[in-house]
Order: C-alpha cells, then sequence, then structure tokens
C-alpha cells in the first residue's frame, strides 16, 4: 500500500498542477457549468480516449494520459459544483484550490478504503478497463441527473464522480509507473 500511497501522491501532484496552471490562465470560468455539463466534458474525454484506444492513434496533441488528468480535474470541479451550485462570479483562487484539494483528498481516502477491501485488485487491470468504467459511471451519473439527482438504492452523483477521479488516478499510475 505505501507503493500506491507514494504514487496516488505524485498522480495527487500531477493533476494540481494542471489545475492551477490552468486557473491561472483561464481563472474560475467553470464556475458557470451545471454539473450535468461537467458530466458531458468527463464523457468527451473518456470517450476520447476509447477512441484512441480503439483505433492506437490520435490526430490532436494531447495523450490518453492528459485526458485521465482532465477527468480528474473536471470531476473534482463537478464534485465542487454539487456543493456551491454554478456562478457567473469568479471563485477566489485560493478558495478553488482549498477545495479541490480536499476533494481530492477524500477521493484518495476511499480509494484507501476500497484498497484495503479489494487487496489492490485494480493492478492487475488493463487501462482500457479503466476507460469503460468511466464510461459507465458516466452513464449512471446522468440517469441519475435525468432523475433530478434522485436515487431509490444508489449512490449519488458525488460517488460516481469520486469514482471516475480514483479510476482515472489508476490509469495514470499504470501510464506513469508500468508503462501500461
Amino acid at each position: 500500500m505505501n507503493n500506491t500511497d507514494q504514487q496516488y501522491n505524485h498522480i495527487i501532484d500531477i493533476c494540481t498542477d494542471i489545475f492551477t496552471k490552468k486557473m491561472q490562465d483561464y481563472g474560475t470560468a467553470w464556475r458557470i457549468l451545471r454539473p450535468s455539463s461537467m458530466t458531458d466534458q468527463i464523457y468527451i474525454k473518456a470517450q476520447r480516449i476509447r477512441s484512441i484506444e480503439t483505433k492506437g492513434t490520435s490526430k490532436i496533441e494531447d495523450d490518453i494520459r492528459s485526458e485521465f488528468i482532465g477527468i480528474v480535474n473536471y470531476a473534482i470541479m463537478g464534485i465542487i459544483q454539487l456543493e456551491l451550485g454554478t456562478s457567473d462570479e469568479e471563485m477566489d483562487h485560493e478558495k478553488a484550490l482549498e477545495l479541490y484539494q480536499k476533494y481530492f483528498k477524500e477521493a484518495k481516502e476511499l480509494m484507501e478504503a476500497k484498497n484495503h477491501d479489494y487487496d489492490e485488485a485494480w493492478r492487475s487491470m488493463r487501462v482500457s478497463s479503466f476507460t469503460d468504467l468511466i464510461l459507465m459511471k458516466i452513464n449512471r451519473t446522468k440517469q441519475i441527473e435525468d432523475n433530478q439527482g434522485k436515487t431509490i438504492i444508489s449512490e449519488g452523483i458525488d460517488a460516481n464522480y469520486f469514482d471516475m477521479i480514483n479510476y482515472s488516478v489508476f490509469g495514470l499510475i499504470k501510464i506513469e509507473f508500468e508503462n501500461a
């Protein structure tokens, strides 16, 4: 587990660096997006990963690694939007980063709990399986959104976002450390 902890922290650093730099470039323009729009942004990134995995090539510069980073960041922004709601106003950058780090920490704690129970089964999985699981979580999330957030027995939108974060982190760990 110690190796996973270090690798997960490495991915946190990578994703946080991208989030911070994009916030410097764009501010917090994402605050205007409804959670359903965040879900659609994640869908676009996951579908592109699947397309690259299937075709074995891409025509634009962003690779699978950068798309997984995008999924992590959009999912965290989605969780923030679920908490705060949409806004036309810019968010203080320090506050945005504080919330980002809070939810990434919660995602890691969830991963640690599940990893304990599943004995790191994800390490035997293929990166393409993480893509498929993310796409399944997106479909589940869209259904919950279409039901105005109501579920009978299932976890809510935020739980699906957290799972998307962790599946993306697993994919990134395999790409960064195992050359999957």
